[in-house]
């Protein structure tokens, strides 16, 4: 299920490359419209009268200045943050990124779904034209068929008595308070992750607004017929984001409304405990060998759940130690990548664990001095981590680059490699959220668990690709081998000896820390 959004992920970064792919960006994106909504809703606030909303409806987009293009925009943006929405949602999906610590993000998210539209629908009712009306009468008879009202709610719809001010003021109340719950829960959605990211790219972000206000200019939004409770509204203009439902819904019987509602409910609910994997093939948390810590911190600050904490140890030594909460941690790895000792990280996945795999890996693979080795991402990488071999490039992969240890690259080329080609997901869709980004500080900027001065680094490139991007890693080879090739022979160790040591901090350090 995931190839055709691969397809389209590899369609849009050729249009705008992976750092402005919208797709990549969803939830922020979604998070800005969202932000653009309520300045522009604020605007319009001021000229709404719940005792004549038609008429104020009709005064804002005909008389007020900017009060045409601002209320096409607030439409404009409140659609597309609806839209940006579901693509995310539908992306963590089917990348299952919804279980395990993870599954907070997937149940605030369908939350903010539900606000979102709940907001979008007491927006339209504010209008009062015949499309409000239809949402209004369609949503008191699902209510109706509830046993919580003594009087029907649709009978306020009947024409017998004007509908009161009441009305319109609960439906305002509502439209207004709700987004104060969606701040509310937005930062329950991104509790449980360090560092996120709240606001698109700038030209993402600008272009997309732009956008989004010259079509408020060229296609101003209109008003439909006002509602008029002696006439029962016939046909009526749908929109296609807020009111898509309305179609299917009002020849049915509210009890069939509402099983498919919980149908529907049901089936979000439990899908971190459908894409959750057995617990034979569950990936364990990261682990700490106390008595390899030395208390750096890096894997504390590179962890991007905030699975880690600094704690002070049960021995005698001066500074802390890492402990890893098994319930925040996803297996991402990237602290095994972080620690320079090599004392944590997923059983079997831990720098020491890599060394062992690749000195295996280079007996097998590694025959030809000179050879090119591709290490790929296990969810990107042109989908070439499952091979062997990739245009007679042997490959070695990982779950994610972040995890990928220094050390093993070291190791690669003291063993003879003519390079290394690390093939990363693209960071901006990477499935740890930082693997490609704290391995290219490392592997270039001298981050904590650095490449060592003493590896050639024209031997290493570090490259990015989606999972149905197998042409920017054949090009990458192509051009990466003829670089090689100019470098002349690599000279070869037998059984490199790799330095396991770190930094110890000074015990006034610790102690202040503490």
């Amino acid at each position: 299920m995931r190839q055709p959004l691969a397809l389209a992920d590899a369609w849009m970064n050729r249009l705008y490359g992976w750092r402005y792919n919208p797709l990549y960006h969803t939830g922020v994106v979604a998070a800005a419209l969202l932000a653009a909504v309520m300045v522009t809703g604020v605007y319009l606030l001021f000229f709404y009268r719940i005792g004549s909303p038609y008429d104020s409806v009709a005064r804002i987009t005909n008389t007020i200045w900017l009060g045409p293009w601002t209320r096409s925009f607030h439409r404009y943006a409140s659609d597309a943050a609806l839209v940006a929405t579901l693509i995310h949602l539908v992306r963590m999906w089917l990348q299952r990124r919804t279980w395990g610590s993870r599954a907070l993000a997937w149940y605030s998210g369908l939350v903010l779904l539900f606000l979102i539209l709940v907001c979008g629908w007491t927006g339209y009712v504010m209008v009062w034209d015949v499309q409000a009306e239809v949402l209004a009468r369609e949503g008191a008879r699902w209510m109706d068929a509830l046993p919580l009202f003594s009087e029907p709610i649709e009978r306020a719809f009947d024409g017998e008595r004007e509908l009161p001010a009441a009305f319109f003021f609960l439906n305002l109340f509502a439209h207004v308070a709700l987004p104060v719950g969606l701040g509310v829960v937005f930062w329950i959605h991104v509790a449980r992750v360090a560092r996120p990211v709240l606001v698109p790219p700038k030209p993402l972000l600008w272009g997309m607004l732009g956008l989004l206000g010259i079509a408020s200019f060229l296609l101003p939004i209109t008003m439909g017929p006002a509602a008029h409770a002696f006439r029962l509204p016939g046909t009526a203009p749908y929109d296609v984001f807020y009111s898509f439902f309305l179609p299917l819904t009002r020849p049915a019987a509210p009890w069939l409304v509402w099983a498919g509602l919980l149908g529907l409910t049901g089936i979000l609910v439990l899908v971190p405990t459908l894409l959750r994997p057995p617990l034979a093939r569950r990936p364990a948390a990261s682990v700490v060998d106390e008595r390899s810590c030395t208390g750096c911190e890096q894997c504390w600050l590179d962890c991007p759940y905030e699975a880690i904490d600094m704690v002070e140890r049960t021995d005698d030594r001066p500074y802390l130690v890492a402990r890893v909460d098994p319930g925040l941690c996803t297996s991402c790895g990237i602290c095994a990548g972080s620690c320079a000792p090599m004392g944590v990280g997923p059983p079997g996945r831990t720098g020491k664990a890599q060394l062992d795999a690749i000195a295996r890996f280079c007996t097998t693979h590694l025959a030809q001095p000179g050879e090119i080795v591709i290490v790929a991402c296990g969810r990107g990488s042109g989908g070439i981590s499952a091979s062997l071999d990739f245009e007679d490039a042997p490959v070695f992969p990982v779950q994610c680059a972040g995890n990928l240890h220094t050390s093993t690259v070291e190791y690669l080329v003291r063993s003879g490699a003519g390079g290394v080609l690390i093939v990363t997901c693209p960071p901006r869709d990477c499935w740890n959220r930082e693997g490609p980004l704290w391995l290219e500080q490392r592997l270039y900027h001298q981050r904590e668990a650095e490449l060592k001065a003493r590896v050639d680094q024209r031997r290493v490139r570090l490259i990015s690709a989606g999972e149905r991007e197998q042409a920017v890693v054949h090009d990458a080879l192509a051009e990466f081998r003829a670089e090689v090739r100019a470098l002349g022979s690599a000279e070869r160790e037998e059984s490199p000896a790799i330095d396991l040591e770190c930094d110890v901090p000074e015990p006034e350090a610790a102690e202040a820390h503490q």
